[in-house]
């Protein structure tokens, strides 16, 4: 049945011409026309198709009536094809599982159509706008014109009113969660009350709990720590603490709470809602609440977001917070170890991690540290005292004049006696008479502006935490709202505080073991590839002589941050093993010169921190712009027995190249794979390349400063132009993490209409500012979404449109974003798929060198040529993947230099949503 109590909608036609139009329209897009039911030669019944075959989920019928022409109707203004049909005020929403398929039946029969990221908009021969969606984001997305839908709906429902408070430690990005929260709350048609001072507040009630409105979280993104405050609260542990709680709530008519912090925190929500049916009760009983208020708010809905710097709740691979402490940790040893070069001294950095070592050991990996602590794998040795001993002086002995250790505060050693950073001074300076120094980094962990990752992280969440509170039902566990395989996902919030606390339970067991099971997928694996990588350097990995390699490493395309990184870990990894690392000098035209180097331990150290390429980096592609037959030669030439290139799009097609020439040149028959290295992130085979989140951070940070600039000139409006060739990756990424009013992607064009659409969005948004008070904004365009409409008359339509109410400027991001010191998840990506990289090549080798060894034969010229040896290393979820490139070009557009699928794109209608697309009426 449709919705609201309407049965059907009725259409008038004047004339039996345009009867038979719209009757024809209708039936084309899946309308089937309805025999009996007053269908006659004046009136036609059509209902819109929904079994299992169609696309529509929307249950709609219409009446189709031929009037006279003695029948007045009313005036229908024309609307032209150059219009934004999305701002029409009235609408008949079709909702659809399947937008392509509906493009394409408008494509056959040849009707015009409007398409944005989320929906489809086409005009029938009555000039009334179909909708076509898959999500019900409009007013009248129940398949009814919106002005019917008002008009129908004659006993309106209450709007929900949920709370949102932050709890626990702060964490950079709860600011970025609560304004989610609000802003996506109010576009559902929520009522949304922030709870100042965590539970204090909730048991204080009054000024506490504060009805939000859209301009409340303006620019709060940017924001570290919470703005709605957190503090410790004991009454709240208390029953009657808890008894007032809940009459503050009901009070408020507030039946749902979104609660972000950490597992103490969602712990105590979960108690709050099991009791609340006794609480209310209480209450009634004690006449502070009415019987009718009882009944009406018999159920408390508990949703748990994770913020938390230490990243240690089970059941999300990551929390908020987490990667922006990760950071802080990361500059502060970065400048450590400029000093501590200077005067060649060892530094003990302790960091925070109770019962939790994520950040140590990331900042280990990201770092370059010689050692790490952390509670979850302590040194298997007893003497761990002279095991930190051994690695740091054999680390001194081959070239490093620094030594950097990082202790998590909550280290053990093996029979849990605890590992402090004093100890380990007085370990180094006793022992090996080092100038050691203690930097206990503190809560500068937990402060500054959030990093991209955690404002994007918490966006997405609290807009599912929205979601959850929506869908929830009063059987139904209180959901914690976590991220797996990068995707966001709901699962029991109690489940997922047992797990956490069985990590400290299985570490106080000495059952560490199942201890780094508890952690995030990727936890062990990182541990080991840091260990592979940089303890691990005394020989006990060295494989037998005949096994080993001698690898070229090369990179490809503009640089990206975290190139370095890679072939660091590369280099050392392999040294470990007994490979022989070889540096190959300014791509594929060097390795035709013959520019090789051999790379030593020490060559490379300190790169996890360099931007950029060390190696020299170009675009030129065998087989296109260098001789492939000189290519093959140098392979041969210098016993080439594997290849690892480190690189963007260039190095995809470079591979696609290599792996056509195989045939021909039988030195070409290696193991040869691609670390995805770069800022546009459109590699096929991988979510992520290196480079896209370091450039990420500089579009976000250039963008805070911009904003900053803007706001001081009030009614500004700037037009900021990002790298990405074909690809919106960063413009959707970066809209998100800043707060962007909407972006341009070349996924989605750029048409005049458009344009006209986002000036009357910005004029509403300026009229509905406080005059002395208004905005400075910005829109993202990337570079490669159209060659007329550029960053400048962009800048210039959005000026002259604005009649003085604003203005606008353009800022050209540029190289910026492919500079500066790359970020910690860059760095941790590089060593990760490094190491995999290098197990790579083994693998793909092994066979024909063990055969080669078997038979008495030097190692072949030939060691593989099967599909898989010529693979793409990438990362898609938490495991990292290795596909052969046959596999991924028919997923792959060569055209337009990117994927065919992306994930991110899901993303593109929040970044119109939490600006207020639609919201503002543009009236003063």
């Amino acid at each position: 049945m449709p919705p609201l109590g309407l049965s059907h909608i009725v259409l008038h036609a004047s004339t039996l011409e345009e009867f038979d139009r719209v009757q024809s329209f209708y039936t084309t897009i899946g309308f089937e026309l309805v025999e009996g039911k007053g269908s006659s030669d004046r009136v036609q019944w059509l209902k819109l198709n929904t079994t299992t075959d169609s696309p529509f989920t929307t249950d709609l019928s219409i009446k189709l009536s031929l009037i006279n022409n003695t029948v007045s109707l009313p005036t229908r203004r024309p609307i032209s094809p150059d219009e934004d049909w999305s701002l029409t005020e009235n609408g008949i929403v079709l909702k659809t599982d399947d937008l392509s398929n509906i493009k394409t039946i408008l494509e056959t029969v040849g009707i015009t159509y409007q398409k944005t990221a989320d929906a489809i908009y086409a005009l029938d021969p009555l000039n009334n706008v179909v909708i076509f969606c898959s999500e019900p984001g409009f007013a009248s997305a129940a398949g009814i014109p919106a002005s019917v839908a008002t008009a129908a709906d004659t006993t309106p429902k209450s709007p929900r009113k949920l709370g949102v408070l932050t709890s626990g430690g702060d964490a950079p990005g709860m600011n970025a969660s609560v304004r989610a929260v609000v802003r996506y709350g109010l576009t559902k048609g929520c009522d949304v009350f922030a709870i100042y001072e965590g539970y204090q507040g909730l048991v204080d009630g009054g000024k506490c709990i504060r009805k939000m409105d859209w301009k409340s979280v303006r620019g709060w993104l940017s924001v570290g720590g919470t703005s709605i405050g957190t503090a410790r609260c004991m009454p709240f542990k208390t029953r009657e603490g808890r008894l007032r709680a809940a009459e503050n709530l009901v009070k408020r008519g507030i039946d749902a709470l979104i609660v972000c912090g950490g597992d103490g925190s969602l712990t105590g929500a979960d108690v709050f809602r099991s009791e609340w049916g006794g609480l209310v009760e209480e209450l009634k009983s004690q006449d502070r609440i009415t019987a009718e208020e009882a009944e009406t708010y018999k159920y408390l809905t508990i949703v748990g977001l994770v913020g938390s710097i230490d990243n240690d709740m089970s059941s999300t691979d990551i929390t908020i917070g987490a990667v922006t402490s990760l950071h802080r940790i990361c500059e502060s040893v970065d400048s450590i170890n400029t000093t501590a070069m200077s005067h060649s001294r060892a530094f003990v950095v302790e960091v925070m991690g109770r019962h939790c070592g994520w950040l140590a050991l990331m900042a280990g990996i990201a770092t370059g540290a010689d050692f790490v602590f952390i509670p979850e794998r302590p040194p298997p040795e007893d003497d761990w005292e002279t095991v930190l001993c051994n690695v740091s002086q054999r680390h001194r002995q081959m070239g490093k004049r620094i030594t950097v250790v990082i202790v998590a505060e909550g280290a053990i050693d093996k029979f849990l006696n605890p590992i402090k950073a004093e100890h380990i001074k007085d370990v180094l300076t006793d022992r090996l008479h080092l100038d050691t120094r203690v930097t206990t980094l503190g809560h500068t962990q937990r402060g500054g502006s959030p990093a991209a990752f955690d404002r994007i992280l918490a966006t997405i969440q609290s807009v599912e935490a929205v979601e959850a509170v929506l869908r929830s039902t009063p059987d139904t566990p209180s959901p914690l709202i976590g991220m797996s395989n990068n995707r966001v996902t709901s699962g029991p919030l109690m489940k997922a505080v047992e797990l956490t606390h069985e990590v400290a339970r299985a570490i106080s067991e000495k059952n560490f073991a199942r201890a780094m099971e508890l952690r995030d997928p990727q936890f062990a694996e990182e541990f080991e590839a840091y260990n592979a990588s940089t303890i691990l350097d005394d020989a006990s990995r060295i494989l037998p002589e005949h096994q080993r390699l001698r690898i070229a490493i090369l990179h490809m395309g503009a640089p990206a941050g975290g190139m370095n990184a890679a072939t660091r870990t590369a280099v050392r990894g392999a040294l470990n093993r007994g490979h022989t690392p070889i540096a190959v000098y300014n791509g594929f035209p060097g390795l035709v010169r013959g520019s090789l180097e051999k790379l030593s331990w020490i060559s490379v150290d300190g790169w996890t921190s360099h931007g950029g390429s060390e190696l020299g980096t170009n675009r030129h592609v065998p087989g296109v712009d260098v001789d492939m037959g000189m290519v093959a030669y140098q392979i041969q030439k210098n016993n080439i027995q594997a290849l690892m290139i480190v690189g963007g799009f260039e190095a995809f097609a470079a591979l696609t190249k290599l792996d056509e020439a195989r045939e021909k040149y039988p030195s070409l028959n290696i193991p040869v794979c691609l670390i995805p290295a770069t800022v546009s992130n459109n590699v096929p085979g991988t979510d992520y390349s290196l480079g896209s989140d370091t450039s990420l951070n500089a579009i976000v940070e250039a963008c805070d400063a911009i904003v900053q600039s803007a706001r001081s000139s009030r009614r500004r409006v700037f037009v900021v132009e990002v790298q990405g060739g074909k690809s919106g990756y960063l413009a959707v990424e970066a809209g998100l993490a800043t707060g962007a009013n909407t972006i341009y992607i070349p996924e989605e064009g750029i048409s005049l209409s458009r344009l006209q659409s986002d000036v009357r969005h910005l004029t509403a948004l300026y009229n509905d500012d406080d005059a002395h008070k208004s905005e400075g904004r910005i829109i993202l365009r990337t570079e490669g979404v159209s060659d007329t409409y550029t960053t400048e008359v962009i800048s210039n339509i959005i000026k002259d449109e604005g009649k003085g109410i604003f203005d606008s400027r353009t800022a050209v991001l540029g190289h910026i974003q492919q500079g500066g010191t790359p970020s910690p998840m860059d760095r941790i990506r590089a060593t990760r798929l490094a190491m995999r990289a290098i197990q790579f090549m083994e693998d793909h080798s092994i066979a024909a060198l063990n055969k080669a060894h078997e038979e008495g034969t030097p190692a072949p010229v030939e060691i593989c040529s099967g599909d898989e040896s010529i693979a793409v290393v990438g990362i898609t979820g938490v495991d990292v993947t290795f596909r052969s490139v046959k596999e991924l070009l028919p997923v792959t557009d060569m055209k337009n230099r990117k994927p065919k699928a992306a994930w991110w794109f899901e993303h593109r209608p929040l970044v119109d949503l939490l600006s207020g697309r639609g919201l503002f009426s543009g009236h003063n």
